[in-house]
């Protein structure tokens, strides 16, 4: 039986009632849009832009500005910890596996790079929680990501917060949210692997 991700996402939120801090690793604006409207009142979030699988530099400031310009319009309380473009540390971890389809071992090890990022940093800045906006995207494994993420968990001392931001038409809000705040929503993941 599969995990419903949602539900146990649900009942952290209550938990929280509005006091414990959530770092959100967000890959993009759009993706933001919705899963920031999620944590909103039950969480203090703020944005952790770690996306060294855009392997463009001028994709990846352009994603980080649209981000910005997002919480910057909607999100007052929300900060966007933002760190440089560090392709190389994607290229170093996915060497030898360029080849691998979409979804395959490649985008695992991907989802694997950015969450450690995350649940580093949340630690190093004592937030209570760490998540992902990828969990939003159909094109994602939610299963993969909420696995690694309770691994972290274990290995940093800070909580995951597990999700499947996808779920109550989660995707379908992120399009809408896009188009009414007139976002950039880009048509690949970011790596120039899944571009091709």
């Amino acid at each position: 039986m599969k995990t419903d991700y949602n539900k146990l996402f649900l009942e952290c939120a209550k938990n929280s009632a509005g006091k414990l801090k959530l770092l959100l690793h967000a890959c993009c604006a759009p993706c933001a849009t919705h899963c920031l409207k999620k944590t909103d009142g039950d969480f203090i979030t703020d944005l952790y832009f770690y996306n060294p699988n855009i392997t463009l530099e001028s994709e990846f400031i352009k994603r980080l500005n649209e981000l910005k310009k997002y919480v910057l319009l909607n999100h007052k309380g929300v900060s966007v910890i933002e760190t440089s473009h560090l392709s190389s540390d994607f290229y170093s971890v996915v060497a030898g596996l360029e080849n691998e389809p979409e979804r395959g071992k490649r985008c695992y090890i991907c989802y694997k790079l950015r969450l450690e990022k995350t649940a580093q940093t949340a630690r190093e800045l004592n937030y209570d929680y760490f998540a992902t906006t990828l969990t939003l995207s159909p094109h994602k494994n939610a299963e993969w990501i909420n696995e690694i993420g309770f691994e972290l968990e274990k290995k940093y001392g800070v909580k995951y917060l597990p999700s499947d931001f996808k779920k109550e038409n989660g995707y379908l809000n992120s399009i809408k949210l896009s188009k009414e705040n007139g976002l950039y929503r880009q048509n690949y993941c970011g790596c120039e692997y899944s571009k091709k």
